[in-house]
């Protein structure tokens, strides 16, 4: 077919540009869609990091000297920032370098505070002369072993594992320095009937 002088014929390349375009625009929309995405998980690993790294710190408790409360191969979040605002206190279940290998960790509970008297008769512990209730060591975790008594050096904790008659702690190696303990057991997350705060 003749087209008029001036004119161009219409080929089929040129029909779908507009379709193109579109196909651009959308693309172009995409692109920052896909930046935000990006941008909310690097921030989400970041502060992921931080709280692993300076405050909370998964671990997995390896033996049996923390039963009945945390049992072998349990899995707990410890924190690490909790003592930077608080007093290490008695009752407290702590993470800490072991003193006669410190690439090791142990975690027991403390039983005793800088200055306080300790005692154990008979399995019954005394702490400033009055027996100490422990209604987390069952009659069945106890044992018979007697401590003398102690007076807990300064900057130093007495601890013991519930499990007393499978725990090697402050009856072994003594109490332990504060520049070795560096962290809280505050929750419990694996297994699940286990899930929950750490008493």
């Amino acid at each position: 077919m003749l087209q008029p002088p001036g004119t161009e014929p219409r080929t089929r390349t040129q029909q779908p540009l507009a379709e193109e375009v579109g196909a651009a625009d959308a693309g172009a929309r995409l692109r920052p869609g896909l930046g935000v995405w990006l941008r909310d998980l690097i921030l989400s690993l970041a502060i992921s990091a931080f709280i692993i790294v300076f405050i909370y710190q998964p671990v997995k408790v390896e033996g049996t000297s923390m039963m009945p409360s945390l049992e072998d191969q349990e899995r707990i979040f410890v924190n690490k920032f909790v003592y930077r605002l608080e007093p290490i206190s008695r009752g407290d279940i702590v993470v800490f370098r072991y003193p006669r290998d410190p690439s090791k960790s142990y975690i027991k509970r403390v039983i005793g505070v800088a200055g306080d008297r300790i005692r154990i008769d008979g399995g019954q512990v005394y702490v400033n002369g009055e027996a100490l209730d422990e209604d987390y060591v069952p009659p069945a975790y106890a044992d018979s072993r007697s401590y003398p008594e102690t007076v807990v050096p300064p900057h130093c904790y007495l601890v013991l594992g519930d499990h007393r008659s499978m725990s090697n702690d402050s009856r072994d190696f003594g109490p332990v320095n504060q520049s070795y303990i560096y962290g809280k057991a505050v929750f419990g997350y694996w297994p699940m009937d286990k899930l929950g705060r750490v008493r």
